[in-house]
């Protein structure tokens, strides 16, 4: 009995949702009584076979073909379709990444079988698997069970697992495989990039300081970048903002935009609409500052400031640099 674990990459670059992959597999493994096995797909993916070991595989596939130079979900999907077929596992799983669910959801359709994404928790057995997961963008939580002939095909939602260190590494089994791919599988597949940003990003940031209406106006942000760059994080907004014109949309934080989990949220002005807390729940510590006692934020923030941001941030400000000596 085994578990494949579909693990991400970015041209040899190791995918932070990884931990969180492998974590959940090692959980998932051992109550299905399984071998925890792996798969990397790719240009770069042998190298990258070490760290999934050091995660706790035991066994590690690493799939090569010229047409898998980069990411294409059709061919990455077919890949997997075909792995599953030679190396037999009975489940397979990944974080529900976008590139994640991609992925399940074309071996799925592939080999029809039902796909339950954004677990939460899961609960297998023989024949019935049982999970929670989560729907409607994180507004509702649905039970619900897995009864397939085929492999169990799931994800566990992004951040909805905390990565952890392994109690020890894995057998270390490093097997190449070698699909075999027709040409019209490259019509969907990354061809080059424009990089927008280089740096923390929004979504890896470890402080996310993001403003709301209450910010008052596209210069209310320069406030909220400084304190940010203090802080040694990125700046972001809620959606009402992004319609007022005063950012741009790769700020958001929420549903419709990125969602986040920095070690602390500061949320100043931000009412706290459930879309923008799908983006933000899975943060270790929320703040908020708000005049409103009532708005969602401040209620499921861990702590809240009810006051008017725009002297409650300039004063963390002034305090950061007087404590740095700057």
């Amino acid at each position: 009995m085994s578990l494949l674990v579909v693990l991400e990459h970015d041209r040899g670059a190791w995918s932070e949702a990884n931990d969180e992959a492998m974590t959940a597999g090692r959980t998932l493994a051992s109550d299905m009584g399984a071998d925890l096995h792996a798969v990397l797909i790719g240009d770069g993916a042998l190298d990258l076979s070490g760290q999934a070991v050091a995660a706790g595989a035991a066994v590690v596939h690493v799939a090569i073909h010229p047409m898998l130079t980069d990411f294409g979900p059709e061919a990455v999907g077919e890949t997997v379709v075909q792995l599953i077929a030679a190396a037999t596992p009975d489940a397979v799983m990944a974080v529900g990444t976008s590139r994640g669910n991609e992925i399940l959801a074309q071996v799925a359709a592939r080999m029809d079988l039902p796909f339950v994404a954004n677990c939460m928790t899961i609960s297998p057995a023989d024949d019935t698997w049982s999970m929670t997961r989560i729907q409607w963008g994180g507004s509702l939580l649905e039970d619900t069970t897995l009864e397939t002939d085929g492999p169990k095909i799931v994800s566990y939602g992004h951040h909805a697992v905390v990565a952890e260190a392994p109690p020890a590494p894995g057998a270390g089994a490093v097997q190449e495989f070698t699909p075999e791919l027709d040409g019209s599988l490259a019509h969907t597949i990354v061809v080059d990039r424009d990089v927008q940003q280089a740096g923390v990003t929004l979504s890896t940031a470890p402080v996310v300081v993001s403003g709301g209406r209450g910010v008052g106006s596209a210069e209310g942000f320069d406030q909220l970048e400084e304190l940010a760059e203090l802080l040694g994080g990125r700046v972001g907004c809620s959606r009402a903002v992004t319609n007022l014109g005063w950012r741009n949309h790769t700020d958001q934080v929420g549903q419709t935009g990125t969602r986040i989990a920095p070690e602390i949220y500061i949320a100043t002005g931000i009412s706290g609409a459930i879309q923008h807390w799908v983006g933000a729940m899975a943060s270790k510590r929320i703040l908020a500052i708000n005049t409103d006692p009532e708005a969602n934020m401040v209620v499921k923030a861990d702590y809240a400031v009810i006051a008017d941001l725009h002297k409650v941030v300039p004063a963390i400000t002034a305090e950061i640099k007087r404590r740095k000596g700057l």
